[in-house]
């Protein structure tokens, strides 16, 4: 396999990935009720976003889409088709899964040689691994409004960085570039495969505080909840005050008009029997 072969390869590799994105993105639009301007800012967001990122940390211009713009127009492509076809979309959910698997390992192999491309060492380079593969779904599932995916989900970013380590140890042992490209796909892509499989993950932090705490997004609802509910015990405290005193006025009323219209009793009876005489 020579050089030409390779980037050919990784040219399919990466419209498949970004392909994969699009689709992904587009669904998790229309979940949000987006419009189709939505959905095509999404997709295009998700599938390019980590490649621009990488490329605005590392300083390397001109961006991927920017200098190619058939990338742009293939992501747009794909996000019209799943809004067309997005009644058939569930049954090759697996299918989707197994592309995203693939531009990750794509996506993470592209970082690397980036950043090696740059003169950049074995931290950048996974750093460059790691903002290409994860970002753009990062970025999807924040303009969605939810916890990004990378989180607290199965093994994702840890990958891109077995990606980068593995790259960089065939080169250092004198593989030629086109194994060691082949040989990192395959690796990658097989890793994400089995963690998706197994519901592997990192270890998980699960702090609970003593008293249940608010989410920051919700805070200013918190605090407003807080203030109405203040304002309503105030209110209700006033109004059952009110109705107490009412009552007891209402209470009085009554025992004093009970009290007049009771009849005082007379002193004498109204008859008295006379004494009956002795008989002789």
């Amino acid at each position: 396999m020579d050089a030409i072969d390779t980037v050919q390869l990784l040219t399919a590799l990466f419209v498949i990935g970004i392909v994969a994105e699009a689709v992904a993105a587009a669904l998790s639009a229309g979940q949000q009720r987006m419009d189709l301007f939505g959905v095509i800012a999404l997709a295009a967001l998700t599938a390019l976003g980590g490649g621009t990122i990488r490329d605005i940390l590392l300083d390397s211009y001109p961006l991927t889409w920017v200098e190619e713009p058939i990338y742009l127009i293939i992501v747009v492509i794909a996000a019209i088709i799943t809004v067309s076809l997005s009644f058939l979309m569930h049954h090759f959910r697996r299918l989707f899964l197994l592309m995203d698997a693939i531009g990750l390992a794509t996506f993470s192999v592209l970082g690397t040689q980036v950043a090696l491309g740059l003169g950049h060492g074995f931290v950048i380079a996974c750093v460059a691994a790691v903002v290409n593969g994860v970002s753009g779904g990062v970025l999807r599932d924040l303009m969605s409004d939810r916890v990004p995916l990378v989180f607290s989900k199965e093994l994702y970013a840890s990958i891109a960085i077995l990606a980068t380590t593995i790259y960089i140890g065939l080169l250092e042992l004198g593989l030629p570039e086109n194994w060691v490209i082949m040989i990192t796909l395959t690796v990658t892509f097989v890793v994400r495969v089995i963690a998706m499989f197994f519901g592997m993950s990192l270890p998980v932090f699960d702090y609970q505080d003593k008293e249940p705490s608010v989410r920051p997004r919700l805070g200013l609802s918190y605090g407003r909840l807080r203030r109405g509910m203040r304002t309503a015990r105030r209110r209700t405290f006033l109004d059952s005050s009110r109705y107490s005193l009412l009552e007891d006025r209402r209470d009085a009323q009554d025992r004093l008009q009970a009290w007049e219209s009771h009849d005082e009793p007379d002193d004498e009876p109204d008859g008295v029997a006379e004494p009956v005489s002795d008989l002789r």
